[in-house]
């Protein structure tokens, strides 16, 4: 959706009218349902004035075409200012212009393609200018047919009039090259550098026909875009799937093929829990169905598997596109239904209603989910909820899928591949945790390292050691506070127990799971939760415990920078026995979680001492010297 298009002589009338801003608000309006806050009206006028005296040049045709905030499909993202021609050779070509009034910025170490500017009424890390328009061009070239059949050039760049450059300028930076030099910056005193970028692409008028066909193109994927992705996948032997797995995948590849042809809106939900293989099965349809030309997608709340997954496949190409493929689940509240061909929801349990950093947007993640798409997949365990926020249920997906109209199909995923295979772990666990009963009392005959240990210290030099071999992380429950200040303080230490002293995992743009360095952090929740390693180490915090003879859980343990218990507090207040109740299911969840994510061993360290000694105990071949241990 294009909010305002004409050719150039157009746009430089509505200029000289002082209609332009006034045009675009309206248009917003009518188009898209939605007011325009005064200060995006401000930089609208700002900004499109300075875009008049760019187009003051003869070289530039009047007939070229021009089209101002237009909304790339299946995303909310709109593109500031565009411009489209021929070249000298006659080849059609469009020049996409970010504009920004920013007056400052700072670059950021040790992340990829970070910046800290002046925005909101505060300062704020955002990606870097070249990298939003280089990113924006690439979705373009990525999923619109036009743009590939008729070999439509995209030229990106970012106009920061207000910015005065300076030597060695942040946004100059060695760090940023691979996208200025893909999306040029131009500076206060840079206009006609502008202008000769410009003219590169438009130098004969088209009459707005390129971004006509643009805007009317058809979407799909391109075939460098499942080339890179069908080879990395082919050399990641990560991503094979075996056994059920690849039932699962087999169906959900024929129902969503099936709604390509008959049209028809479709729902799948699968159930499985800790290592099942939902996320293996996740990927692998994202790289085939990507190859059979779907416009298909990666949703997950949590970022870090999201980060992991695409550092894993994107391997040495830092500027590959498959960027595009891996989306958060706020990502759809603005679509327009059917759009995407399939996604891929992950971790469907950690869906949330609102989105957005205030949870002001959009109405629920679910819905927005299936309305986007014609096939909607939901990987789901409802055991993992682990935020007051976390809305993903079965019986939710089917509410939402039936309003949308939606057929529903329901898949499960039984067999065990994290844990050594060992489903009876993930039983015990449940059974432990007090979270439901089942047959499996103790350990006896599981084959999976799993021991309680006396301190800290000797979890960590286990989880020393296994990492020379493995892959071995500590994981703690968050009942320590995260000092945001000191977030990329290796020496700060968040985490203190007697004489043991680490920090939380660091924010060093890499994820926890993959860094090297992680070695020396403990990750959370939020930084292991759909991930797995080969042996972890968990820390238990006081917020669980074992009393009279049963699991106490205690919200008032938790961190007070956690957010995942945001409100309970106010809950209590007006109904103390749900509040006790979610709290509960969320702390049990949470240890659940971490307790799982080794596929071949666990070591645990409990701060609550009679904890410790009832997990010994159950960890016992025969009830007898379970009670025998407990009288010590």
């Amino acid at each position: 959706m294009i909010v305002y298009s004409g050719v150039k002589s157009d746009f430089m009338q509505c200029v000289l009218d002082d209609s332009i801003a006034i045009t675009i608000e309206k248009n917003i309006l009518e188009k898209m349902g939605k007011h325009t806050p005064k200060s995006e009206f401000k930089s609208w006028e700002n900004s499109l004035e300075y875009m008049f005296k760019v187009l003051t040049d003869e070289e530039i045709p009047n007939d070229a075409g021009v089209a101002i905030e237009y909304n790339i499909p299946q995303t909310s993202k709109r593109i500031d200012f565009l411009i489209s021609g021929y070249d000298e050779k006659d080849r059609p070509g469009i020049t996409i212009v970010e504009l920004k009034q920013w007056e400052d910025m700072n670059s950021v170490k040790g992340v990829d393609a970070l910046v800290e500017t002046y925005l909101g009424g505060g300062i704020r890390r955002v990606v870097h200018p070249s990298y939003q328009a280089w990113s924006y061009a690439q979705l373009i070239r990525d999923y619109n047919a036009t743009v590939q059949d008729e070999d439509i050039s995209i030229s990106p760049c970012v106009c920061m009039h207000n910015y005065i450059r300076s030597e060695n300028d942040p946004v100059d930076d060695e760090l940023y090259r691979p996208y200025y030099e893909e999306a040029p910056v131009f500076t206060k005193g840079q206009l006609a550098y502008l202008r000769t970028f410009i003219k590169k692409t438009v130098r004969k008028g088209d009459r707005n026909k390129t971004l006509y066909r643009i805007e009317n193109g058809r979407i799909r994927p391109s075939k460098s875009l499942q080339n890179s992705i069908s080879s990395m996948l082919k050399g990641n032997k990560e991503f094979v799937m075996i056994d059920e797995q690849k039932v699962a995948y087999e169906e959900i590849l024929r129902l969503s093929e099936q709604c390509l042809k008959d049209y028809k809106k479709r729902t799948i939900i699968v159930q499985g829990g800790p290592g099942t293989g939902k996320s293996v099965i996740a990927v692998n349809l994202l790289a085939e169905l990507t190859m059979r030309d779907q416009l298909v997608q990666y949703v997950s709340k949590n970022s870090a598997p999201r980060d992991v997954y695409k550092r894993k496949l994107k391997g040495d190409f830092k500027l590959s596109s498959i960027d595009n493929l891996f989306k958060g689940s706020g990502t759809y509240t603005e679509t327009r239904k059917n759009t995407i061909h399939t996604l891929l929801t992950d971790e469907a349990h950690r869906l949330n209603e609102k989105s957005g950093m205030f949870h002001n947007m959009g109405e629920n993640q679910i819905k927005e989910i299936i309305h986007s798409a014609y096939c909607s997949v939901f990987f789901i365990d409802e055991s993992q909820r682990v935020t007051m926020d976390d809305i993903g249920s079965v019986d939710e997906i089917k509410k939402w899928a039936e309003e949308e109209k939606s057929k529903v199909y329901e898949l499960e995923l039984q067999s065990q591949f994290r844990c050594n295979g060992s489903d009876g772990y993930i039983s015990w666990l449940d059974n432990v945790l007090e979270i439901r009963e089942t047959a499996n009392y103790d350990l006896n005959g599981i084959d999976f390292d799993l021991r309680i240990c006396d301190t800290p210290n000797e979890v960590r030099d286990i989880i020393i050691e296994k990492n020379k071999s493995g892959v071995a992380r500590m994981l703690a429950g968050y009942c320590w506070d995260w000092n945001k200040q000191e977030a990329n303080n290796t020496d700060y230490h968040d985490i203190v127990i007697d004489d043991f002293e680490m920090s939380w995992n660091l924010g060093s743009g890499i994820p926890f799971a993959v860094s090297d360095t992680s070695i020396n952090e403990i990750g959370c929740i939020h930084t292991s939760q759909g991930l797995e390693f080969d042996y972890v180490g968990v820390i238990i915090g006081e917020d669980i415990r074992y009393e009279n003879g049963h699991i106490v859980t205690d919200f008032n343990k938790r961190a007070k920078t956690d957010q995942s218990l945001k409100g309970i507090k106010g809950l209590y207040k007006t109904n103390p026995e749900e509040a006790l109740r979610r709290a509960d299911e969320i702390i049990k969840n949470t240890y659940r979680t971490l307790l799982t994510r080794g596929m071949k061993g666990c070591y645990v360290y409990c701060v609550d001492k009679n904890l410790a000694k009832y997990l010994r105990g159950r960890l016992l071949s025969y009830a007898k010297l379970y009670h025998d241990a407990m009288k010590e």
